[in-house]
């Protein structure tokens, strides 16, 4: 009978070593999943962050050089180019009068 208290002491005891080591073990794995995730997380986010400022800067870049195209298009700054720097004058208005006669397709 001592035998059996024995060995049932002794299966208890590798039971709870075994229970305990798993558990230690399970415990340390979601702890360093959940450290891993933490940190992903933080990393994503400040990617995005600077993914942010790096496309607002880029907006405004954008607007700038909206607004330098649309001076630049600007007719009388071309005509003065065109006037001072290439020697070009602006052509007089002329009329152009075109007469049909109308006999030829009237029968």
């Amino acid at each position: 009978m001592a035998v059996k208290r024995r060995n049932t002491k002794r299966r208890k005891e590798f039971i709870q070593t075994i229970t305990f080591f798993f558990i230690s073990i399970f415990s340390i794995t979601g702890l360093l999943v959940y450290l891993w995730v933490y940190n992903e997380i933080n990393l994503t986010i400040r990617e995005v962050s600077g993914l942010e400022k790096v496309s607002a800067g880029l907006l405004n870049d954008n607007k700038l050089l909206t607004n330098s195209i649309a001076r630049l298009e600007r007719i009388d700054r071309i005509t003065g180019i065109a006037r001072d720097q290439l020697g070009m004058v602006t052509a007089a208005p002329e009329t152009v009068v075109v007469y049909v006669d109308y006999s030829r397709y009237v029968q």
